[in-house]
């Protein structure tokens, strides 16, 4: 007899204490691109009961309210009151942003801002190294249609689903902390069959009983999520559904649980279907790696699926610090590639993307403030925003370079 062979991946809400400081982090990060371009950011938030430290470096024109901008950001969320553990007024936040060190600076870009202006596309390019050594890892599968793992894909809807009937008040007594997780059955084929579990732990007001509570879920998040998703294509009248296992959760965020930015990277990537790199994302400006090389990697790898050359696959790319060309690109299609070979593939990407630190910053127009979108929901796959790195504007050179 054939075991099953189920995968899981998770999501949280944009009240999570970790997801809380990720957006806070990618907040203090776009207002500070809003006013220079050119800032270069590592932004890091720390919750605790009542309290908030940001800290990191900073070197900009621009100029940040920090203050503002961790309450400002707590009343979206929905933390207004110390009923639901945490008040946007009173909390205390304590700041302790410096400089960013001249060395890492100067390994950044070896020119100065009247040399850039007047050099080429190419010595730019070549002048800008990358912002710290690493490896980072981008993956695209074609069993959705947003090229996504379906376990993480409905993780996360199912998680701005939660949010938004919290927000709308379509259902009553919820708070804004919550967590979502999809189990799914895969046939021999790799191919997503059937939903075994959905599991949902949502914060709530104490007068709610957990029938009530697992009843309005269903009704109004989980069933009409995965019809959207699902359709026909994937079984989903069987699933077993668990709401808040430990029979109640009443007190969360960061008055239940501390919080720190980027501890959810698998949630922020693919659920754990594909490798991550040494960082984290939320709140570093794109001369970052960590950051822009990976949405440049998932940005490859999405374009290598659509464009029919393989059914999933995972791109690695690793940098020096200061050195523009990365050390290696690494494309991998666990035996799915579609009339090619992997080597052609590979061979098509170094033609068709460069992925220099500059390069993939101009190429996706990464100097803008649009990054406190992916601190919660993940940063890939989404639905309900355009982000650069997920367009296929590739897919006609990737064929052209194959037949090349």
């Amino acid at each position: 007899m054939t075991e099953k062979r189920l995968i899981s991946a998770e999501s949280v809400t944009e009240g999570h204490p970790d997801k809380v400081c990720d957006q806070i982090s990618d907040a203090i990060l776009d207002d500070l691109l809003a006013q220079d371009p050119s800032s270069h950011v590592a932004a890091e938030v720390s919750a605790a009961t009542g309290t908030f430290m940001v800290f990191g470096e900073v070197s900009s024109e621009g100029y940040v309210d920090v203050q503002a901008k961790v309450r400002d950001t707590l009343r979206r969320i929905g933390y207004t009151s110390s009923e639901v553990g945490l008040d946007a007024d009173s909390c205390g936040v304590l700041v302790a942003l410096v400089e960013q060190s001249s060395e890492i600076n100067q390994g950044v870009s070896r020119l100065s801002a009247e040399q850039e202006s007047a050099a080429s596309r190419e010595e730019r390019y070549e002048a800008q190294g990358a912002g710290d050594q690493g490896v980072m890892f981008g993956y695209a599968t074609d069993e959705t249609d947003v090229y996504m793992p379906l376990p993480i894909y409905l993780a996360h809807r199912l998680a701005y689903r939660l949010a938004q009937v919290r927000h709308e008040g379509i259902v009553p007594h919820l708070r804004p902390d919550g967590k979502t997780q999809v189990t799914i059955e895969y046939d021999n084929d790799d191919k997503p069959v059937r939903v075994d579990t959905v599991l949902i732990s949502t914060q709530h007001d104490p007068e709610v009983t957990q029938a009530w509570l697992a009843e309005q879920l269903k009704q109004h998040v989980i069933d009409p999520i995965l019809d959207e998703v699902l359709g026909s294509k994937v079984r989903h009248d069987d699933y077993r559904e668990l709401v808040n296992p430990t029979g109640s959760f009443v007190l969360g965020g960061p008055a239940a649980d501390a919080g720190l930015t980027g501890r959810k990277i698998i949630v922020d990537t693919y659920g754990g279907a594909a490798h991550h790199g040494g960082g984290a994302f939320s709140g570093k400006d794109p001369s970052k790696v960590d950051r822009s090389a990976a949405y440049a990697t998932r940005w490859v790898a999405k374009n290598i699926v659509a464009a029919g050359l393989a059914h999933r696959v995972e791109v690695q790319v690793a940098y020096a610090i200061g050195v523009a060309d990365p050390v290696s690109v690494n494309v991998e299609t666990f035996g799915t590639e579609i009339g090619v070979t992997r080597d052609q593939i590979a061979t098509a990407v170094r033609k068709v993307f460069d992925l220099r630190p500059a390069a993939i910053i101009d190429e996706l127009d990464l100097k803008r403030p649009i990054y406190e979108k992916t601190a919660a929901y993940g940063h890939f796959g989404r639905v309900d925003v355009d982000f650069p790195w997920e367009q296929l504007n590739k897919v006609d050179e990737l064929k052209a370079a194959i037949k090349a």
